[in-house]
C-alpha cells in the first residue's frame, strides 16, 4: 500500500489485467528519459515528473490514467498533483521494478 492512503493505487498485477482488457488504457511513465529507455510498461507514454505541470494538457480527462515510475514515489506525487487538477489518475504501486520482477514484458 502507498504510504499516503489518499492517493489511489493499483498493483502491477491489477494493471496487467486492466491492460489485457483494454490495451488502449492510458499509462504514463514519469521517470527520467534514461530510465524510460531502459524499459517501460508497453505502450506507456513518457512524461518526466518535472514536465507534468507544463504537459498535463496532453492527458485525457475522460479516462482513468495509470501513472508509473520506478517504485511508486514519483508517480504518487504526479497522481496527487494531477487529481488536484481534476484528472482521474491512479498510482502504480511498486512501479516498473515490481512490473519487471513480476515477469511482465517491457518495451
Amino acid at each position: 500500500m502507498h504510504p499516503n492512503p489518499s492517493i489511489p493505487g493499483i498493483s502491477v498485477a491489477d494493471l496487467a489485467g486492466v491492460l489485457a482488457a483494454d490495451p488502449s488504457t492510458p499509462v504514463v511513465d514519469v521517470r527520467e528519459h534514461d530510465e524510460y529507455l531502459a524499459g517501460h510498461v508497453p505502450a506507456a507514454s513518457h512524461m518526466p515528473l518535472h514536465t507534468v505541470p507544463v504537459r498535463h494538457d496532453e492527458l485525457p480527462r475522460d479516462r482513468t490514467i495509470y501513472v508509473v515510475c520506478a517504485v511508486g514515489g514519483r508517480s504518487g506525487q504526479a497522481v496527487a498533483w494531477l487529481n488536484a487538477q481534476g484528472y482521474d489518475t491512479v498510482n502504480v504501486e511498486g512501479g516498473t521494478r515490481d512490473w519487471v520482477l513480476s515477469g511482465y514484458a517491457v518495451e
